[in-house]
């Protein structure tokens, strides 16, 4: 007889994994009362929950649900993350894309603070970069740790933003 042994790991992954349903069926709710068509995937990525809403049909626009800057999707977010929540008792730290919106968004982020990042190197001043959600800030401020600089978030919300650092 074998016996499953639930470590910590395998613990905290079901605990996700159930966050990562509670989003799912809220979504699905929200899609039919918009009627509107899309498939939710979910997953588990960087110890969080990630939902995805993909068009069910090739040419189907998600587009209402991502909004000017994606504005539509932050609020969809955290009425998501509220749901779960209010189901767990818990903060859930969930992340949702919609129709790749999320993707494409980092991929032109990442080339934004490599820019940054040569310009602080070149030039040996501070760089400092437009206004940015939460979710863009971390994904720049990924980047610039990753080619061994220091980046600091300044200002306040709306206009909060990334100053790259030239150097020490």
């Amino acid at each position: 007889m074998s016996e499953t042994s639930v470590t910590p790991e395998n613990q905290s992954r079901v605990v996700l994994e159930e966050e990562g349903e509670i989003a799912a069926d809220y979504l699905e709710e929200l899609l039919d009362i918009a009627d509107l068509d899309g498939d939710i995937d979910i997953d588990v990525d960087h110890d969080r929950p990630a939902l995805a809403i993909v068009a069910e049909e090739e040419g189907a626009s998600l587009e209402p649900l991502v909004g000017e800057k994606g504005e539509v999707l932050e609020a969809l977010q955290e009425l998501t993350r509220l749901a779960v929540q209010t189901r767990t008792g818990n903060r859930s730290r969930l992340m949702l894309d919609v129709a790749g919106y999320r993707q494409r968004r980092k991929e032109v982020l990442t080339g934004l603070a490599t820019e940054a990042i040569e310009k602080a190197r070149s030039t040996g001043e501070d760089v400092a970069l437009g206004a940015m959600n939460p979710f863009e800030r971390k994904i720049v401020h990924d980047v610039v740790a990753g080619a061994g600089l220091i980046s600091d978030s300044e200002g306040t919300e709306p206009q909060r933003h990334v100053v790259v650092r030239a150097g020490s």
